[in-house]
Order: C-alpha cells, then sequence, then structure tokens
C-alpha cells in the first residue's frame, strides 16, 4: 500500500505530525500542547493563548474585543518564526499549513488553505444549491455546498467524531497486519 500511496502522489504518513509540531513551537507560545488537525492537504495548528487579565471586560463584547486583541498580537508578534515551521512541517509532511489561536471564548484561524473539490450533482440536489442561491443564503452554488458542509459538520459532529475514531481503528488494524508464524 505504501507503494501504491506514493504512485498516486499521496502526500506521507502524517500519525506522528502532533508530537512532531508540538516538538517544533516555542514552549512559551500556548498554554498547553496545541491542537493539530491533519487531512489530505492540510495540517492547522491551533493553540491556546493565555486570556487577558488586565483588561476590564465589563461585557461580553470587551471581553470578546480583548480576546481578539490577544490574538491579533500572538499572530503579529509570531509571523516570522510561523512561517518557519510552517515551511519545515509542508516539507517534511507534504501539506499546506495553516494557524489559528483560541483565547477564552474566541477562536480564529488564518492563513488557511480553501482546496477545491469536485462533484456531479443530480438535479434535485442542484435545485437545493439553486435555492440557497435564489434565497440569498449563498452567492454561488459552490458557496452553498460549503455552508451545506459547515451545516452538517455543526449538526453531526458527534457522527463524524465516532466515524473518525473507527477509521482510525481500522487503520491500526491494517498497519498491523496479521501475526505470521
Amino acid at each position: 500500500m505504501r507503494r501504491e500511496q506514493q504512485w498516486r502522489g499521496e502526500p506521507p504518513a502524517a500519525e506522528d505530525a502532533a508530537a512532531w509540531v508540538t516538538g517544533a513551537l516555542p514552549d512559551d507560545w500556548f498554554t498547553g500542547r496545541p491542537e493539530v488537525v491533519v487531512d489530505r492537504d492540510e495540517i492547522i495548528i491551533i493553540g491556546t493563548l493565555p486570556e487577558p487579565t488586565h483588561a476590564n471586560a465589563a461585557t461580553d463584547a470587551d471581553r470578546a474585543a480583548a480576546e481578539q486583541g490577544r490574538i491579533a498580537s500572538f499572530r503579529e508578534a509570531t509571523r516570522d518564526r510561523r512561517i518557519q515551521v510552517a515551511r519545515q512541517t509542508e516539507h517534511r509532511y507534504r501539506r499546506k499549513v495553516g494557524w489559528g489561536a483560541t483565547c477564552g471564548g474566541t477562536t480564529e484561524l488564518f492563513t488557511t488553505l480553501a482546496a477545491p473539490v469536485m462533484t456531479r450533482l443530480r438535479q434535485a440536489e442542484r435545485r437545493v444549491l439553486d435555492t440557497l442561491v435564489d434565497a440569498g443564503v449563498a452567492r454561488s452554488r459552490s458557496e452553498a455546498l460549503a455552508w451545506c458542509v459547515r451545516l452538517v459538520g455543526q449538526h453531526a459532529e458527534q457522527w463524524l467524531g465516532e466515524l473518525r475514531d473507527a477509521m482510525g481503528a481500522v487503520d491500526e488494524l491494517r498497519r498491523r497486519g496479521p501475526a505470521t508464524s
């Protein structure tokens, strides 16, 4: 299977990406281990920043503004080092690298990839997308399709997580293979 993956141009396995990225990052960037999300196109690194303690957050809007300010400051202050880590990670795993940060109740993703996806839809499915466009929910069929995918992701996150876990277990069994004596 490894030879077949390389022949198709598949990126290398990235089971160790979270550990590798954690080791490559400065220890003082985040309050804990970053979340590292991997798919076949991209690796997204999301770290948790300390909440602003000196900000006078009298309202939820003030708190959110302080959190957004903390994330913006982190993004600017770490730009050069994040580029270095991204280049190293991209070289190792042959995937683009995106970044994000969480502070309190605010999460922002930045420098993420938008990958084109091609599909064929029957008339009933196209009508769903066209209805969303006609209603002003989306500007185009592709935007309507992205909206639908986000909606399913929000409402089926637990099921999708269980499915990903099950696929991981199958991958592990496949990797171990049968015992031969």
